[in-house]
């Protein structure tokens, strides 16, 4: 059998690369080779070796071949490129995606990472850094594999996540009804605290979940919260001030992180949960700087009023649904006897 080495050789001859259906056996005749590497100008080692059989198992290894992404490569053997770092070699493929991969790769010209890459900033990931090369598997099986993604430049913010009651169930119990990092700050049009808007749609993002009947039924969980912060003083504020120009204006409005957390959400009935009744207080305090031991009693939480809960606030709630309409509809009765007098004295 021949040596790699010697095959290449044996392949210099041939002025193009061969067929589809041969290729990767031909180019695995010397990348198969583990020593196979070149010593790059910033004193890196890039390995050429590829696993023949990691990429017949990843999600292309029976649709693409070698030169459907490394289109630059015509010939054997291959045109001398040089690259002064693994990074500049990444970035150099990075658009190599965009040809199957249009809809997705024109979404990550809206996110962060691009923002990053744009402005210079070579260390913002590319479509290889979360996906892989030659091993691609399906991003979510399992389903911790995307926090686990993200862990790799977000090690801090990881850190948080694993230990809140979202990122236990992931991670610990493999739940798959619990976010993960693409859910909260999507995929490849990703978003962060930082853009412009992206806070103020925090109650939108937490309902995706916290409003599904069917997730919530699971855990015994209401799915009132988003309807019953709309219509509390927060939330009819930040209603209010959604079309404000001001930003600093819809900033001051308190949102489902500002109470709950944001990596670090703990159960609501946790020792160190913000919004438990003996933490409630610190809480307020973030944005009521002088609010009083008894000044979380004004607010209902998450519960809607009724007789068992709250009586008075109910009383007064179903007596303006009384006295509203029967208000409402004298007024219409006395204009209508009004208008007929009128009509009858001609």
């Amino acid at each position: 059998m021949l040596t790699p080495i010697a095959l290449l050789l044996a392949l210099a001859a041939q002025p193009a690369v061969p067929a589809r259906t041969d290729q990767l056996d031909t180019c695995l005749a010397c990348h198969a080779d583990a020593s196979l590497a070149v010593d790059l100008p910033n004193g890196e080692t890039r390995s050429l070796q590829i696993d023949g059989a990691v990429f017949r198992k990843s999600v292309h290894g029976d649709k693409l071949t070698c030169t459907d992404c490394h289109t630059d490569i015509k010939d054997i053997p291959h045109e001398s490129r040089s690259f002064a770092s693994k990074r500049e070699f990444s970035l150099a493929y990075y658009e190599s995606c965009k040809h199957c991969h249009f809809a997705n790769y024109t979404k990550t010209l809206d996110s962060v990472h691009f923002a990053a890459l744009s402005r210079g900033d070579t260390t913002a990931p590319l479509c290889v850094d979360c996906h892989g090369a030659h091993d691609i598997q399906p991003p979510d099986r399992p389903r911790s594999r995307v926090s686990l993604t993200c862990a790799k430049c977000h090690e801090g913010v990881s850190t948080k996540y694993a230990k809140s009651v979202h990122g236990r169930a992931l991670l610990e119990d493999a739940n798959a009804d619990v976010p993960t990092c693409s859910d909260c700050h999507r995929s490849h049009d990703v978003s962060g605290p930082r853009a412009a808007d992206w806070r103020n749609h925090t109650p939108e993002i937490c309902a995706a979940c916290h409003g599904d009947e069917q997730v919530m039924a699971k855990y015994g969980l209401s799915t009132a919260v988003h309807r019953t912060y709309l219509a509390d003083f927060h939330g009819a504020t930040a209603s209010l001030r959604s079309g404000d120009a001001n930003e600093e204006a819809r900033k001051v409005v308190a949102r489902c992180t500002d109470c709950h957390g944001v990596h670090d959400i703990t159960k609501v009935d946790a020792p160190n949960s913000p919004v438990l009744k003996a933490n409630l207080v610190k809480t307020c305090q973030q944005c009521h700087t002088d609010a009083s031991a008894n000044f979380p009693d004004a607010w209902l939480s998450h519960y809607e009023p009724s007789w068992s809960r709250t009586p008075l606030v109910y009383a007064v709630e179903l007596a303006y649904k009384v006295f509203i309409p029967f208000m409402i509809g004298g007024l219409v009765l006395q204009i209508l006897l009004h208008l007929w007098r009128v009509v009858v004295n001609r």
